[in-house]
């Protein structure tokens, strides 16, 4: 893919992080539920950290020094999640024990470029943060 950038050689998404007040619960949510990949881990107690890729090359990186405290970062509304298939991806981080934000859902985007439309859910993960499973139609 080109570099879409009008000022930087190349500027592009490498990672997220997200504190965890659960490490191993976020982990397993993750890897076995979304079916990410480790790429590395490091650290012990509260110091530990992992990158995970999440299918695309993206990373979201888990630390182990989180609270359950809500909006320890209140700019950050969700992360959201490049799918083929919202409702499946859905299933699975329910499964994988995230609690329903939002069902499934069709919408179309009055953007001014045009309509876009998509379907969408939300669920919160492990750490209450919202994830939001995104699907071009």
């Amino acid at each position: 893919m080109e570099n879409q950038n009008k000022k930087l050689r190349y500027f592009g998404f490498h990672h997220a992080a997200l504190s965890s007040a659960d490490f191993d619960k976020s982990l397993k949510f993750y890897l076995e539920g979304l079916g990410c990949t480790l790429v590395r881990s490091w650290g012990e107690g509260t110091g530990r950290a992992a990158m995970i890729n999440i299918g695309d090359g993206g990373i979201l990186e888990i630390f182990a020094n989180g609270t359950k405290e809500a909006e320890q970062n209140a700019r950050w509304v969700h992360f959201a999640f490049s799918v083929s298939d919202t409702d499946e991806a859905f299933r699975c981080a329910v499964e994988a024990g995230a609690t329903v934000k939002d069902e499934p859902k069709d919408v179309t985007i009055m953007a001014k470029e045009g309509p876009l439309p998509v379907r969408i859910a939300f669920v919160y993960g492990p750490d209450g943060e919202v994830l939001e499973f995104f699907c071009l139609k």
